[in-house]
């Protein structure tokens, strides 16, 4: 798999798939990091007199109103504004109008095309990896730069299905994500300690399987520390966790085969009986492991910490891991947001940009998209 600068890209025209799946309310961009992340490989591009075009997906389309309303369009006057340069729009991803617009423009120019998963419904030819598919987007360039580091863990026609087709790289950001994420992969210090929090124990539990086999310690936050203790036979009531009783056995047997490695909070902040946070005692109990540990992994969250009433947590454990002065790389998505809430976004080792490809990589060191890079 090659990198972008092992690859003569000087006046070519690139096909570069960035990750600008961002969070909107209506047409505004509640968080511009995924936009920003991509501009040093766009610069370097830019530099090489490449033309761009730019392939990103947003959200789920699984309508007719999706493909209207999960639109790029303000993503690209987003782009526009971080560059200071025109950013072209064009408001579909495929046809022989696209193709006659992207060959029109110059050296120079950045073209960003309709959200990919527009070409999901009805039929899911983007995250069906439809060859046909790939191969069009793949006639709109002479190289492929994959750059979407959060859409890596899946194998779609925009991430993976091009590199079929065309000459293909990494661009600087799966670089990046690589080079610091790899250290959880292999050679990983011990004590080797994992957070996970957030609230589906279901989705993370292959996940938490693979790093049990590693760690030497777990601490839990969220719905997953509520399952965790609902599999031990405390009442949770209400509170967020798993009802699935095949999932609550497997967290039972887990507890058991590892037995003082699988840390669950002691205290808990509360609101009409549901646990919505961890408490100080729990917050006291986590750092004897911290302390103790060389590299700390942390996913997810302690509590609900988007209500000012349940910050202590999170906000809490990531003054503690600050103050550790150990080496913390941090998962992507809302554990990002949450580092960057509380104004811890410069004081860990690494914060990763991926959430899904994040943890799928550090589960087995594999990610869908860059197999087909491989090839």
């Amino acid at each position: 798999m090659k990198k972008i600068n092992e690859l003569d890209i000087k006046n070519k025209n690139i096909i570069l798939r960035c990750d600008y799946n961002v969070p909107m309310e209506g047409n505004i961009i509640k968080d511009n990091s995924k936009i920003k992340k991509s501009i040093p490989t766009l610069r370097y591009l830019l530099n090489n007199n490449c033309k761009i075009v730019i392939l990103s997906h947003l959200g789920r389309v699984k309508s007719e109103e999706d493909k209207q309303k999960k639109t790029l369009k303000y993503v690209g006057q987003e782009l526009s504004n971080l560059l200071e340069r025109e950013v072209k729009f064009v408001d579909k991803c495929t046809g022989e109008k696209v193709k006659e617009f992207v060959d029109s423009c110059n050296k120079g120019d950045i073209i960003l095309l309709e959200n990919t998963r527009i070409m999901d419904y009805p039929e899911k030819l983007e995250s069906g990896n439809n060859l046909d598919l790939a191969k069009f987007w793949a006639s709109l360039g002479d190289i492929f730069v994959n750059d979407a580091f959060g859409s890596v863990h899946r194998a779609h026609a925009s991430t993976a299905g091009i590199a079929k087709f065309i000459p293909h790289c990494i661009g600087f950001l799966i670089e990046e994500e690589l080079k610091n994420l790899s250290i959880l992969v292999k050679n990983t210090p011990h004590p080797f300690c994992v957070f996970m929090g957030g609230a589906k124990v279901d989705d993370k539990l292959p996940i938490i399987k693979s790093l049990l086999n590693r760690c030497d310690f777990l601490l839990t936050g969220g719905g997953i520390a509520n399952s965790f203790l609902k599999a031990k036979g405390a009442d949770v009531g209400n509170s967020i966790a798993t009802n699935d009783e095949g999932i609550l056995a497997e967290l039972k047997n887990l507890m058991d085969k590892y037995k003082g490695k699988i840390i669950l909070p002691i205290d808990f902040t509360l609101d009409d009986g549901i646990i919505y946070d961890i408490g100080s005692k729990s917050l006291d109990l986590y750092k004897k492991y911290i302390d103790n540990s060389e590299i700390i992994f942390v996913n997810g969250t302690c509590g609900k910490f988007e209500d000012e009433r349940f910050t202590e947590g999170t906000s809490g454990l990531f003054k503690i891991l600050k103050n550790s002065n150990k080496k913390v790389i941090v998962g992507g998505g809302d554990t990002a947001s949450a580092v960057k809430k509380f104004g811890y976004i410069d004081d860990f080792a690494f914060v990763s940009s991926g959430g899904g490809a994040t943890l799928e990589y550090i589960t087995d060191g594999k990610l869908a998209a860059l197999e087909w890079m491989e090839l």
